[in-house]
């Protein structure tokens, strides 16, 4: 027991290293909401400290853990009050932010499969897996997702 605590630990030390704030970046592309992010990135990694050497590929699972946290929160806050996307802007000309502002517009499938595809570099297989739905499905989130946000982009573009 006392040898496999700390190797555990370690492992999910460096993965948290290396991955944490990209991570990070990719829940809060997908809820905008900072503190539903920093309580799901934390909240993945308690639980990955917790199950320790049951969890045999570290990264995937705090992927898909930290996202589906993040939709657990963020529907669990729609039910209480509507969320205010234009908090979301909080940086004025900061384009990460513009697209963080952008992509509230889109459905919650579809924000996760693009964030997860183009910012994550994940295949439509392990899209499906960390969120939980059919191949075909992440594939109709991207097109929708990239169609809609075009729209939005352009829209946005009219208005400058």
């Amino acid at each position: 027991m006392g040898l496999t605590e700390p190797t555990t630990h370690t492992r999910i030390e460096s993965v948290y290293r290396t991955l944490g704030p990209r991570l990070w970046r990719a829940v809060y592309a997908y809820s905008g909401d900072r503190a539903v992010t920093d309580d799901a990135v934390a909240e993945a990694f308690v639980q990955a400290l917790r199950r320790g050497d049951a969890i045999r590929s570290p990264e995937p699972w705090l992927w898909r853990t930290s996202f589906r946290i993040a939709a657990g929160l963020l529907q669990d806050r729609s039910r209480w009050v509507e969320l205010d996307h234009s908090r979301v802007s909080e940086n004025p000309g900061d384009g990460r932010v513009d697209l963080v502002a952008e992509l509230a517009e889109l459905t919650e499938d579809q924000r996760a499969c693009l964030v997860l595809h183009y910012y994550a570099g994940y295949a439509t297989a392990e899209i499906s897996h960390i969120v939980g739905i059919s191949p075909a499905a992440v594939r109709m989130s991207l097109t929708r997702g990239r169609r809609g946000l075009r729209k939005i982009m352009e829209r946005s573009e009219a208005h400058d």
